[in-house]
């Protein structure tokens, strides 16, 4: 049976424990403030930007711009963003599980899969399976900028134009709330083709019409890299949002579980220590008869 001093350590020890995950969740509170109001300016742009290049290139030739070319897949990179820590419930095993069967299932389909990370926990778990990565950044996860967006952009816009990749799928976080992140597999390049079938908007009616100026060409040539760039830029805030707020969630419920193990340590120790004197006054007792006997 554990002594009065051992329970203690322990009731000392978990209390210590109560103060840092209470700290942790003060500091992840503060962060996902700054980066969901980065994330909540950003979507609206994103979004539209998407849906106009979306409409633009309906009409246009697939081969007015290299990023636009749809071609027989035979590499598909996957692009899997994680955090670079832990501490997040299960925010980073959910993007794996998910990342996993998103190669399986290419695979199946007798596809090459490419693998390119973004955080250490993405890298160290295909580097534990002994699974090759074309590409990994790390120290981005909880300090992203748009410069970050724009190497990782850049690396993947180069490979898909040398033909080394034929299409990219991103992996990531979407922040929902602060108790929902969604997993999202998002197709990065080539853009999607609209879907046959689905209703057409008053902007994609009129992009049939449209009149380019200066031209096709240039107007794609600046906007459509401009666009990749943008859309793993807005993955990379959605991830880290939802990060922190898994971060916060995890270290709540772990200060809530430290307030419970302190109630049934105290508990405990009462009871010893009840039982302790107990003992004593029974000593005390039997001493007492003993002298008058």
């Amino acid at each position: 049976m554990a002594t009065l001093r051992d329970i203690k350590k322990r009731i000392k020890a978990v209390q210590n424990t109560q103060k840092i995950t209470k700290a942790m969740k003060m500091v992840s509170a503060a962060k996902l403030r700054k980066v969901q109001n980065r994330m909540l300016d950003l979507r609206p742009y994103a979004d539209k930007m998407h849906d106009v290049l979306m409409s633009l290139a309906k009409g246009a030739d697939r081969e007015a711009h290299p990023l636009l070319a749809f071609r027989p897949r035979k590499t598909v990179e996957v692009v899997v963003i994680t955090s670079d820590r832990g501490l997040c419930g299960a925010f980073n095993t959910n993007i794996l599980k998910t990342a996993q069967r998103c190669i399986d299932d290419y695979k199946k389909e007798s596809f090459g899969v490419s693998i390119s990370t973004v955080g250490k926990k993405a890298r160290d778990y295909f580097k534990r399976r002994g699974v090759p990565m074309r590409n990994s950044w790390t120290g981005i996860s909880g300090n992203v900028s748009f410069l970050n967006a724009q190497e990782i952009a850049n690396d993947i816009k180069d490979n898909f134009i040398n033909e080394t990749i034929d299409e990219v799928a991103i992996v990531y976080n979407a922040f929902k709330s602060m108790a929902s992140q969604t997993v999202t597999v998002a197709q990065l390049l080539p853009l999607a083709p609209v879907e046959e079938g689905k209703e057409e908007s008053a902007f994609e009616v009129a992009a049939a019409g449209f009149i380019y100026e200066p031209s096709m060409t240039a107007i794609f040539d600046r906007l459509i890299p401009r666009n990749v760039d943008i859309q793993i830029y807005r993955a990379l805030l959605e991830s880290s949002a939802s990060e922190e707020a898994a971060r916060m969630s995890a270290m709540e419920n772990a200060t809530k579980s430290c307030n419970e193990m302190v109630g049934t340590l105290t508990l405990q120790f009462n009871k010893a220590r009840q039982a302790s004197i107990t003992g004593e006054l029974m000593d005390i007792v039997g001493g007492v008869e003993a002298l008058k006997g």
